[in-house]
């Protein structure tokens, strides 16, 4: 079974900057399309930015402009670069594939708070 460990949150004022990671174990990583999920408390979890195993990315429109998915097959991890913080961008921070289709990680928090 695929896992997924979650890293790089924390506490950061309006208009700063954090980079997540995600490290996941098994091969099949690197012909799985990957994705950053969030969740607020109360609300659905959303998909916020996705890479296929080639480098194509797409992102929400919410954060498009301000974040930039990443990936690097050779040490199976995913990378979130969060520039231009919002406190709506506040919530856990999921790594998964695309489809959120494998176990869910304990995720990272990431708060947006002056």
């Amino acid at each position: 079974q695929v896992r997924v460990v979650e890293s790089g949150g924390g506490l950061v004022q309006p208009g700063g900057s954090l980079r997540l990671s995600c490290a996941a174990s098994g091969s099949i990583f690197r012909i799985t399309a990957m994705g950053w999920h969030r969740q607020v408390p109360g609300n659905q979890r959303e998909l916020v930015a996705d890479i296929t195993s080639g480098g194509i990315t797409n992102y929400a429109d919410s954060v498009k402009g301000r974040f930039t998915i990443s990936r690097d097959n050779a040490k199976n991890t995913v990378y979130l670069q969060m520039n231009s913080l919002k406190p709506e961008d506040t919530a856990v921070y999921y790594c998964n594939t695309k489809r959120g289709n494998w176990g869910w990680g304990q995720g990272t928090q990431v708060t947006v708070s002056s």
